[in-house]
């Protein structure tokens, strides 16, 4: 009882923020609106301590929102960014300003700073550095970064998490997570969005920045999958100086990615960055299944060598085999133009209803798939693409696919880069060479047949819980009072035993397949 009143005050705060920003009932959705819905918009945009906001003067309604998410702190700020990736819901204009959003405020005072960080490195600070930057470097809703100098030498960049963003976080995603709930309990067509899903994903990525050990993990395996050839890669973790609230990596001293002039007059091709960069991202994401899913400019620098590196690892994807086999076939399909392939596609992995024709989702693909082939990043919306996308899940009651979210949002932001660096380029060329050579090496027969091995070690190892749980299930129909004829017994005993037979024969004959591929 009281924790709902806790959370409905909370919520009514944030939609009394966005009425006064005019961003919870736009006033160019007026007319639209029910009777109730106008006038709860006049009561909560009322102001009586305020003169109002003149920096919204003929701002946009998504320019609006961003303005109303930035100022209710780092929950709403994330939710915004996630809400990019979503013109389903809040349209393509919408979803274009919020991609706007920044996350930066005033840094907090460094002597703070300097206590966080010897409280969490458990010695005084000039013990763990010989000089540390008073001024941070930058300052977001979560954490800032100061320049240091280690005891050897060694140029590093400490980033300290904000003081009580943790408590801060919590309650305001414990409110969402209540509102959700109830949304898709009692609005029914918000089920079909899973808000509940969403706000789990953006408590998952908030527990990941809330401790910085977990994004010092992060940053150490990106750098142990990138791809030594591919021309980009991430900091060194220092460890030792490294805690919950503590994050020390090596200082990066690059171009800024978005500094274009600069890049140029230091003798790199924008054109070569641009699809490293992007085919890095399609490998991360399709060759690993684990992704940096916050590339937009100010993470990105290319050093001396041209190498491009990644910072800030607060934001990760991941993609199980069975989802980046469905993403690598929908592009490879839509790369190849066989839109009937990614319908079918999409109704294997049980993302198309039954009931809904493979043949008429096949025809709506086209119509998406057929205006932007062979087009240049400049003449390619991909807002509206998206969008397009969203509204052929929504006609064929698709569900959406929380797992793909961040990866969406990332794609966007990457091809926003490489478009930058380079207007000419053909993102689905530069996607061809990455997505096909992921193909070959995924369903080739001994990529095939060791996954057949890994799912015949993985029955192995359930089989004594299934058979225990046969035994008792048998004990237990006989106990209700059901009694089986014997010769019916002695049939279902004895196609067990030829059944049980048969698969210890298949994973016998898999493991000496196995071995004969690796001894040639």
């Amino acid at each position: 009882m009281f924790k709902a009143l806790r959370h409905a005050l909370r919520l009514f705060r944030v939609a009394r923020r966005l009425a006064v920003h005019d961003a919870l009932f736009p006033a160019e959705l007026t007319e639209e609106l029910p009777l109730s819905a106008r006038v709860g918009r006049k009561l909560l945009s009322i102001r009586l301590f305020s003169r109002g906001h003149p920096e919204l003067e003929g701002k946009s309604q998504g320019e609006r929102l961003a303005v109303a998410l930035g100022s209710l702190g780092p929950t709403y700020i994330k939710l915004g960014q996630s809400l990019a990736a979503r013109p389903d819901l809040v349209g393509d204009q919408v979803a274009r300003a919020l991609m706007q959003l920044q996350d930066r405020v005033p840094p907090f005072p460094a002597s703070e700073a300097r206590q966080i960080i010897e409280y969490e490195l458990m010695r005084p600070i000039g013990e763990a550095f010989a000089s540390i930057d008073e001024v941070p470097v930058a300052a977001a809703s979560i954490a800032q970064v100061h320049f240091g100098v280690t005891h050897e030498g060694r140029e590093v960049a400490v980033k300290v998490l904000r003081p009580g963003i943790e408590i801060a976080f919590r309650r305001d995603l414990d409110a969402l997570a209540w509102a959700a709930d109830l949304a898709e309990r009692y609005v029914a067509p918000l089920k079909r969005l899973r808000p509940r899903e969403i706000v789990r994903i953006l408590s998952d990525v908030s527990f990941l920045e809330m401790d910085l050990r977990l994004e010092a993990a992060a940053a150490s395996e990106l750098g142990l999958t990138l791809n030594a050839e591919g021309g980009v890669t991430v900091p060194a973790v220092d460890w030792t100086r490294t805690a919950r609230r503590v994050l020390t990596v090596d200082r990066v001293r690059g171009i800024p990615i978005g500094d274009r002039e600069a890049l140029v007059a230091a003798g790199h091709d924008p054109k070569v960055l641009a699809t490293r960069l992007m085919q890095s991202f399609l490998d991360q994401a399709l060759g690993n299944g684990f992704f940096h899913a916050d590339l937009h400019q100010g993470n990105l620098f290319v050093v001396e060598n041209g190498t491009i590196v990644a910072v800030d690892f607060g934001i990760m994807g991941r993609l199980g085999k069975p989802m980046r086999r469905f993403m690598a076939e929908t592009l490879f399909g839509f790369i190849t133009a066989d839109y009937m392939r990614v319908a079918r596609v999409h109704a294997e992995a049980g993302i198309l209803p039954p009931t809904k024709s493979v043949e008429l989702f096949s025809q709506a693909l086209r119509s998406i798939g057929e205006p932007i082939l062979g087009r240049a990043t400049r003449d390619i919306s991909i807002a509206r693409l998206l969008q397009q996308l969203f509204l052929v899940t929504d006609t064929f009651a698709m569900e959406t696919q929380p797992d793909l979210l961040l990866l969406q949002k990332t794609m966007v932001v990457v091809e926003g880069v490489g478009g930058m660096l380079d207007p000419t380029m053909n993102i689905w060329e530069v996607a061809r060479p990455v997505v096909e050579r992921w193909m070959v090496s995924t369903f080739s027969p001994e990529h095939r047949l060791m996954d057949a091995a890994e799912g015949a070690a993985g029955l192995m190892r359930r089989l004594p819980a299934m058979l225990d749980k046969l035994e008792k299930l048998g004990g237990q129909i006989t106990e209700s009072g059901l009694r089986l004829h014997p010769e019916t017994a002695k049939a279902i005993a004895d196609g067990q035993a030829k059944a049980q037979r048969r698969l210890w024969w298949a994973v016998i004959a898999l493991a000496a397949a196995v071995v004969v591929i690796a001894l040639t």
